[in-house]
């Protein structure tokens, strides 16, 4: 089973790359749990990674790392300040291979490779789930107070219109 790491470092823009191509698992597998790392501190993604029961963790887990070691090495840039910028997968060769069936037919068997490509940067701002939290806070104030503005508005316009009552549901009688 050959395995291939291409690696790439781009310095002007800090930006780290670590490619695990011809991965023996289908591309949709692999996009389930990328889409969980991405933006997310290395750290995080490591511990992420690590409680992931899923082949796939483990494989993005060893790109990842590769990344990581690529940025110390070549770049000279420490881990703590890495995000994973982008986490792609893309669709590799397909194997053909048949299965044989019924009356001597044969039904095509599709064994799917997947290429995974993780970016490290340093210059996003670490974003955690504290501050989501606060700025998403912020937001629910900030529209609460354009809502409430709103209210007032709607309060005056439903003195105009009386309200409609509600119906109670009709219940069915038994014939005896």
């Amino acid at each position: 089973m050959s395995q291939c790491f291409n690696v790439s470092t781009t310095i002007e823009t800090m930006e780290v790359r670590s490619t695990y191509r011809y991965a023996r698992i289908s591309p949709f597998k692999v996009r389930e749990v990328t889409r969980e790392i991405q933006g997310l501190p290395v750290s995080s993604a490591l511990d992420l990674l690590a409680f992931t029961p899923k082949k796939a963790a483990f494989l993005i887990g060893k790109t990842l790392k590769s990344a990581i070691a690529n940025a110390e090495n070549n770049a000279n840039l420490k881990p703590d300040g890495l995000v994973v910028k982008e986490a792609t997968v893309g669709e590799g060769p397909t194997l053909k291979r048949i299965m044989a069936r019924a009356r001597g037919s044969a039904s095509r068997i599709l064994k799917r490779t997947s290429h995974i490509r993780i970016v490290l940067s340093d210059e996003i701002a670490i974003e955690t789930r504290e501050t989501r939290k606060a700025k998403r806070k912020a937001e629910k104030k900030a529209a609460k107070k354009e809502g409430g503005d709103e209210a007032t508005q709607g309060a005056a316009a439903s003195d105009q219109k009386p309200a409609k009552p509600k119906r109670s549901k009709k219940t069915k009688k038994q014939s005896t």
